[in-house]
């Protein structure tokens, strides 16, 4: 504190420099007795505190005492739990654990022996009432036994050999239940059916009988079990769908089909003391097909017979199962039955009975408003249940079904003809035209509109139209043979369109484009079908471009014809056959030209045999060139008379044309190539070339007439383009040089029209010996 002040003091003096020595030691005096001060109070408040704090010290020194007191007890206390109180302890959870587990396989021992029990309660009561015939009771009791069975057999890590032993016993009661169960079914229900051996046919069926036995009275009822308790059991059981299921698939073979399949069967029942006999009798049909309405009377008949002596009994199917709903087993047989008798009736009844012609339609309100009746008869029996089924909704849906059928069997038809033979032909003439009702009056169209518009034209006005007109023929067909079968594949294009001017809307575009898929379905199949005899008989295919040439024709207005009678969707310019007409033509050329390939092929060939008419002074060599020619003339006359009155005359004029100009022009090449021809060779050259100019023309017999065909013979050049050429040759054969000059007459004569200066000098060179005379005249030919 004194070291303080002086640093204080000094301090002070230190700062004051101008202070006078009388007012420092003043101060010094001053401050010397405030640090006395200062120094007494600070002695004091430490002696104060050093007092307050010397009790508590000794409290904490009394309080640890105390502690390491109580931390000994609490050593001493833990050292007797764990050595006495935990042994006690671990014997009494010991004990507890083994009483427990013996607690547990008491309880266990002791369910277990309860469901013996139960299980051998059941089986007593259960061999009870099966003597007493009480088969419900007896099922029930079965099933209670299976119950306490399974809940043996469930119970895991406890097995006995004697659940093996209930099993089988339980199967063996089991089974006992359901022979006697079956041998009451018989009772109710025996079928006597053909052998196994014969097939399911008409006599057969006629041979199928059911037995059903009648309901009991009430006094009877006392003496043996009525229907319902065995069928009631055998629900319990759960077999009573596997008796259903099969008496369901025998009354379906032998009773329902055949009635469908089958219209000369007729159902009836014979009635004796204790059953009932269903059996059938045949009858003579008014038809092929028995209509819908015969079918549901029938079946309908069938159906109530069994719901009154078999099937109008309630069936539980769970009789513990309170909330379970009673059904009856006609409920169960329709369930089973139900799907494959509507198919049934569908493809063997209404497929059958749907109408091939629109005008019938109407006359189908009767098949629909039968099939009506019918589901509302057997959901009164309880045979179906809930809404429409697939039957009424067919039955409904019939403008469909006859589009569809219609359009299936004009496909069918139509591929009939297709497959059938191609030469049975009929005669095409100008006037021909296919057999067609006349079409009613369109309600509105081009012809209509311009019959009004020249209504307005003014008298005055003067007409500029040609006095002169087309012949009724310009744009027919020329005279030719055609298939019968495509005149019959047009005659039912013509009516199926026909039919769809009286049809709906879709009815009408689905009849439409069948018309259409006819003429596709010919382009397809008839080149595939008929392939092998179109390539190898020159008058099928002939006949067969006749046919595609015919289609074509008519597809041209065709679709015009019935523009404006077809549904507004097919106005609209999609009622149209235009675009099939080239696919046509292009079939019918490619099929006839390919036939042109072949025959040209042919007389090359006979032709190459002529030993390219070299050395003709050689008798073999002209014998052979000589049978060359015959035989291509024979070849063209057997084809002129294949193809006369088959093809028109025109198209027949230029094919024997053709194959006569490629016989002429092979002829031509071949001598115009021999580079030495002497006076014979040129003699016997010549006299061939005679036969083929004599007999060429001869070939060209397109009408039966022969007369006819006159005209057509001397209009050889029109059609032979090298027949000039070859009349030509002949005469340079036979001819000197100044003749062959004044032939080509400095290329303006007709040699030089027909050949070239080469060729011309090329056969003068094969002619004539090399002399002053040939130079001159192979220099005036150029």
């Amino acid at each position: 504190m004194a070291a303080g002040a002086g640093s204080l003091v000094a301090a002070v003096l230190a700062h004051s420099g101008r202070l006078d020595k009388e007012d420092l030691g003043t101060r010094i005096g001053r401050l010397s007795r405030r640090v006395e001060e200062l120094k007494g109070e600070v002695c004091t408040m430490i002696t104060k505190k050093y007092s307050e704090f010397l009790p508590g010290m000794q409290s904490a020194e009394e309080l640890v005492v105390r502690v390491d007191g109580l931390s000994r007890s609490i050593d001493l206390l833990r050292a007797g739990v764990e050595n006495e109180v935990q042994r006690d302890l671990n014997v009494a959870v010991a004990e507890f654990t083994e009483l427990k587990q013996q607690l547990e396989q008491d309880t266990l021992v002791l369910s277990i022996l309860k469901k013996l029990q139960e299980f051998d309660t059941a089986l007593k009561e259960y061999n009870t009432a099966l003597l007493e015939k009480k088969y419900i009771e007896a099922a029930q009791q079965l099933e209670k036994a299976r119950s306490s069975l399974k809940m043996l057999e469930s119970r895991k890590g406890f097995e006995l050999k004697i659940l093996k032993a209930l099993g089988t016993e339980l199967t063996v009661q089991t089974q006992n239940m359901l022979y006697h169960l079956g041998e009451e079914w018989q009772k109710l229900a025996v079928w006597k059916l053909p052998p196994s051996k014969e097939t399911i046919g008409p006599e057969s069926v006629m041979h199928s009988e059911l037995h059903l036995c009648t309901l009991p009275s009430k006094e009877e009822e006392i003496a043996g079990p009525p229907v319902a308790s065995v069928l009631q059991a055998f629900a319990v059981l759960g077999e009573l769908r596997t008796k259903l299921k099969t008496f369901g698939k025998l009354l379906l073979k032998y009773i329902l089909k055949p009635l469908i399949s089958y219209p000369f069967l007729q159902p009836f029942i014979e009635e004796q003391s204790d059953v009932v006999i269903l059996k059938f009798k045949s009858e003579k049909p008014d038809l092929d097909h028995s209509s819908p309405v015969e079918v549901f009377d029938k079946i309908k008949f069938v159906l109530e017979v069994l719901h009154k002596y078999l099937l109008n009994v309630p069936v539980e199917q769970c009789v513990e199962d309170k909330k379970e709903c009673r059904v009856t087993l006609a409920e169960l047989l329709g369930d089973m039955i139900w799907e494959e008798l509507s198919d049934c009736l569908i493809q063997n009844c209404l497929v059958n009975s749907i109408p091939t012609n629109s005008s019938k339609l109407e006359q189908y309100i009767e098949v629909i408003k039968s099939t009506e009746e019918f589901e509302k008869a057997l959901k009164k029996m309880q045979f179906l249940n809930g809404d429409t089924t697939d039957l009424l909704k067919y039955a409904r849906n019939v403008n469909s079904h006859f589009a569809n059928k219609k359009c299936q069997d004009v496909i069918v038809a139509a591929r009939n003809l297709m497959t059938s033979e191609i030469h049975n032909t009929v005669k095409i003439t100008p006037d021909s035209c296919v057999t067609l009702p006349k079409l009613p009056d369109p309600g509105s169209g081009d012809h209509v509109k311009m019959q009004k518009t020249s209504k307005l034209l003014p008298n005055e006005m003067v007409n500029l139209e040609n006095d002169s007109k087309l012949s009724q023929y310009t744009f027919s067909l020329p005279t030719c043979r055609i298939s019968a079968s495509v005149e019959k594949l047009m005659e039912l294009a013509y009516q199926t369109l026909l039919e769809t001017t009286a049809s709906t809307d879709q009815c009408c575009i689905q009849l439409f484009y069948s018309v259409r898929n006819i003429f596709q379905l010919f382009y397809d199949v008839v080149p595939t079908y008929h392939k092998e005899n179109l390539q190898k008989l020159p008058q099928l295919a002939a006949i067969h471009h006749n046919n595609c040439m015919y289609i074509a024709h008519h597809l041209l207005t065709m679709g015009h014809q019935f523009r404006y009678r077809l549904t507004s969707i097919l106005c609209d310019g999609a009622a149209t056959f235009v675009d099939l007409v080239p696919g046509f033509r292009r079939l019918g050329m490619e099929c006839f030209l390919a036939q042109m390939r072949v025959q040209k092929g042919e007389i090359l060939e006979r032709l190459s045999s002529a030993r390219n008419f070299s050395n003709m002074d050689d008798e073999e060599n002209y014998s052979a060139a000589n049978k060359a020619i015959r035989q291509v003339l024979h070849q063209l006359k057997r084809l002129g008379k294949v193809w006369q009155d088959v093809l028109p005359v025109n198209v027949y004029c230029k094919a024997m044309g053709t194959l006569l100009n490629t016989a002429l022009s092979e002829i031509v090449t071949r001598i115009a190539a021999l580079e030495d021809i002497s006076a014979e060779d040129a003699d016997r050259l010549y006299s061939l070339c005679k036969i083929m100019v004599e007999e060429g023309p001869q070939v060209f017999t397109p009408l039966p007439e022969e007369d006819k065909n006159k005209k057509y013979q001397e209009e050889v050049p029109v059609y032979v383009q090298k027949w000039m050429t070859f009349k030509e040759l002949m005469i340079i054969l036979q001819a000197n040089l100044q003749e062959i000059v004044d032939q080509w007459a400095d290329g303006k004569g007709p040699l030089a029209a027909e050949f070239s200066p080469a060729e011309v000098k090329s056969l003068i060179r094969a002619l004539f010996q090399n002399t002053e005379r040939r130079a001159a005249a192979l220099a005036k030919i150029k």
